[in-house]
């Protein structure tokens, strides 16, 4: 199981996107929101968001997407269970939501249309929200048995050496970190005691960040590749 995830402006788009697939898509799940017409969904969740009219991309879009290994048991009750079980674990509640399934592709895969401004107004934190994201999606991987493709946890590390031992005790000293943290100051804390440290990546001239490098030793790596 993995997730990708995408923050956006238009709630119109999102949703229009989710039902496009027609006869291919089919909603299993709404919370807070109508199902139809669809005029009526976007206009709920565009409502919503106006609680909070500074933040620009209020639109949440995560597909979670599954091994076709995993088809057999992906029921819609077994794929709602998990979505729900993905955002609560992700630290997102009290807000309106869509889940639609979509049958156009060999791998089962669900989409979510989530509101980031919850039922009280307030912003939901993204702090983190990839790294902590592949860490629920490996936990619900496993507590529901599914398909784990061969990846990092089966390197042997014993026989690593160089900058390959360093790429792999990062990620696994972010592996042991993210669950714990909810904000960047946590997480360098406990990096530190591994001795890794990390800088951000600005875009431009600007405050934004763009990405993070991690660094120990001689190594600095981008966390695009640490994962």
């Amino acid at each position: 199981m993995t997730a990708k995830i995408v923050k956006g402006t238009s709630f119109s788009g999102a949703i229009g996107y989710l039902l496009s697939k027609k006869e291919k898509a089919k909603t299993v799940k709404a919370q807070g929101v109508r199902i139809e017409p669809k005029e009526m969904t976007v206009k709920m969740f565009e409502l919503q968001a106006a609680m909070h009219p500074s933040i620009k991309k209020p639109v949440w879009h995560i597909s979670l997407n599954f091994s076709e290994q995993d088809k057999g048991k992906l029921t819609d009750k077994k794929m709602i269970e998990i979505a729900e079980s993905y955002m609560q674990k992700m630290n997102i509640q009290n807000t309106q939501y869509l889940i639609v399934r979509h049958f156009d592709t060999k791998h089962p895969h669900i989409h979510l249309c989530i509101n980031r401004i919850d039922n009280n107004g307030k912003l939901i934190s993204d702090k983190n929200e990839k790294y902590r994201s592949s860490t629920v999606c490996k936990e619900l991987t496993k507590k529901h048995g599914l398909y784990f493709a061969p990846g990092k946890e089966n390197v042997n590390r014993e026989r690593l050496i160089g900058k390959d031992k360093t790429k792999y005790e990062i990620y696994d000293a972010l592996q042991r970190a993210i669950p714990k943290c909810k904000t960047w100051d946590e997480l360098q804390k406990h990096l530190k005691k591994d001795n890794i440290s990390f800088d951000f990546k600005m875009s431009g001239d600007t405050n934004k960040i763009q990405g993070v490098i991690f660094k120990k030793d001689d190594l600095r790596m981008n966390g695009s590749k640490v994962d």
